[in-house]
């Protein structure tokens, strides 16, 4: 509803997502325009009895403006007002019968209530006051000087330009906070989307802490028993040994107290070791005793523990959104290494891209067919897709590729390769 757009004034309704209701403005104003323009010097002249050139000069002013009020309604007001007050006086120059409205006859009113309705959708609560202040001010100043009396209906023009001023303003405050309903709906969803990304961060980190810290340990606790365990050591190998030691003694420091904070004292479970691919076989199991057959093909093979973890969580946030979208569904697990070079044996596998380097992978693949009919549906009608959000970043943490989406016949499919060998995934 803003009133101008890089310096330009804008149409009414202009930022309606419908193509009918940003049409709707130009026209009723062009009804107006035609239907008051004959209208009105046919009434003037003929039932008031005033001069055709008279006339026609007040049905100009009083009805062409609203053409205009499409765009800019105030200064189609001050023309439009301007010229219903000469109207009015030019009638006191003419002898009328007492059964027609003065001081504004009936077209006036129809024209004055559209314009005061363009109003109300464009200005603020202040101007609008003072519009119909200006309106009711002049309606009684000009009763005052009525040939006929003054009476109650002689204050429609009043009375009607108010209730078009108040049901416009309704209605343009009423889109207004739909808008920024809206407006904040979206913010607030990309605010938890950004929640989610940050939390599930948090969490890599801390796991990967628990990766990094373990191996620094050993390579602490080997560099100091080291001349322990190997007779007749040089000095200087000693020395090298001893430096080796409190090097990795530093760094682990160091980045244990920069990672301190993400360790959230009340959270004991996650001081347990992190699961791998041996814990996924628990997991579908467990998964198959709450909703349904499972198909596992488990994988032996040894993998790195950010690996191995990684492919754990995946798999654990596949089978967790195939019992909240698809109780019931036969699903299939898969774990394999395989070569990127070598022919994929599977058609629903995901496709090595050619251009990474030729590495062994880590296959995962979760799918899932249509849920039964004898299910009752879904558990959740709906899903934010924050579970996507953490698969993806754990994949791209250690430079694989993630593929999620439906499948033609109602099921999801969930592909992951991810690298057994170090990336900088940047």
């Amino acid at each position: 509803m803003t009133s101008v757009e890089e310096g330009r004034p804008r149409a009414l309704l202009a930022g309606a997502s419908r193509r009918w209701v940003r049409v709707l403005p130009w026209a009723v104003a062009f009804v107006l325009c035609v239907a008051l323009l004959p209208t009105t010097i046919q009434v003037l002249t003929a039932d008031y009895g005033l001069n055709g050139g008279v006339a026609g000069a007040l049905a100009v002013a009083q009805a062409a403006p609203l053409m205009f009020a499409v765009v800019q309604p105030l200064r189609a007001w001050y023309v439009i007002f301007a010229a219903d007050v000469a109207g009015a006086l030019a009638l006191l120059a003419v002898d009328f019968e007492d059964r027609l409205l003065w001081p504004f006859p009936p077209m006036q009113i129809v024209g004055y209530v559209g314009l005061c309705l363009a109003l109300g959708l464009r200005e603020r609560r202040r101007t609008l006051i003072r519009v119909w202040l200006v309106t009711a001010v002049a309606n009684v100043a000009l009763g005052f000087a009525a040939p006929h009396g003054f009476g109650a209906r002689d204050l429609l023009f009043t009375i009607l330009g108010g209730v078009a001023l108040l049901l416009g303003a309704a209605f343009r405050e009423r889109s207004d906070a739909q808008r920024r309903l809206a407006e904040q709906e979206t913010i607030s969803e990309a605010e938890r989307g950004r929640r989610t990304l940050l939390e599930e961060r948090a969490r890599i980190a801390r796991e990967l802490h628990d990766v990094v810290a373990h191996h620094m340990s050993v390579i602490t606790v080997q560099a100091d028993t080291a001349e322990y365990r190997h007779d007749g050591l040089p000095p200087q190998l000693r020395e090298e040994f001893t430096s080796i030691a409190a090097t990795a003694r530093q760094s682990l420091g160091e980045m244990r107290r920069l990672l301190g904070v993400l360790r959230n004292e009340e959270a004991h479970g996650e001081l347990a070791p992190q699961p791998g691919l041996a814990q996924i076989g628990p997991l579908v199991e467990a998964t198959e005793r709450a909703s349904g057959r499972v198909d596992f093909i488990p994988c032996d093979a040894e993998v790195p523990e950010a690996v191995g973890l990684s492919a754990y969580r995946i798999v654990q946030e596949a089978l967790a959104n195939v019992v909240r979208h698809a109780p019931g569904a036969h699903t299939r697990v898969s774990l394999s290494v395989s070569d990127p070079t070598a022919p994929v044996p599977d058609p629903a596998a995901p496709v090595p891209d050619p251009a990474a380097p030729a590495v062994p992978q880590l296959t995962v693949l979760v799918v899932n067919g249509p849920p039964p009919e004898a299910s009752g549906g879904p558990l959740e009608a709906g899903g934010t897709g924050h579970g996507l959000v953490g698969m993806r970043e754990r994949v791209r943490i250690i430079g694989g590729t993630l593929d999620a989406g439906p499948l033609p016949d109602g099921g999801f499919r969930v592909a992951a390769l991810l690298p057994l060998t170090g990336t900088d995934p940047t």
